[in-house]
């Protein structure tokens, strides 16, 4: 991203439902990357503000972004303040949460995963002040991810090194 792209990135976090996309099944679309290390041996995960646990950078698609990508990176930066360079496009996801698992705040979805390097982590993000972020291996992150089948399935889909 050019240093005129990264001046325009919001410490703003989007908040609320308003202009999220929708699936034809009525799922909502969700846009997540595999953030990497620049040498693939590391993974960066954020705390859920939700659950406390580990999870990717991810969130729903909103209609004024063109793509996926875009909303997928916006996420990266809203959640874990890094600005990234997409290599791979790791497809569509099923959700995979059992009924008793969805909720109005967690309704069910479909995921758009993309792989990514990080090209830069800042210091001072929107979401500074409810997550921490963490870089891990893939077993780290294979274990931090255990109970969110959608995301081992993202993990599992980028090259990162086993």
């Amino acid at each position: 991203m050019a240093a005129s792209a990264t001046q325009q990135l919001s410490m703003q976090s989007r908040t609320g439902r308003t202009n999220q996309r929708y699936g034809s099944q009525g799922e909502r679309l969700v846009a997540g990357i595999v953030p990497l290390s620049s040498d693939k041996y590391y993974v960066l995960l954020i705390q859920s503000t939700r659950r406390g646990g580990w999870v990717l950078p991810k969130g729903g698609w909103e209609t004024d972004e063109a793509t996926a990508q875009d909303a997928a990176k916006r996420e990266a930066w809203e959640e874990a303040g890094i600005i990234v360079r997409v290599s791979y496009d790791l497809g569509l996801i099923p959700e995979r949460r059992q009924a008793n698992q969805l909720t109005s705040q967690a309704p069910k979805a479909s995921y758009h995963f993309f792989e990514a390097v990080v090209e830069k982590q800042e210091s001072q993000w929107p979401e500074m002040n409810k997550r921490t972020r963490q870089w891990m291996t893939y077993t780290q992150a294979r274990t931090a991810l255990a109970d969110r089948p959608e995301l081992l399935d993202a993990l599992d889909r980028c090259t990162m090194h086993r």
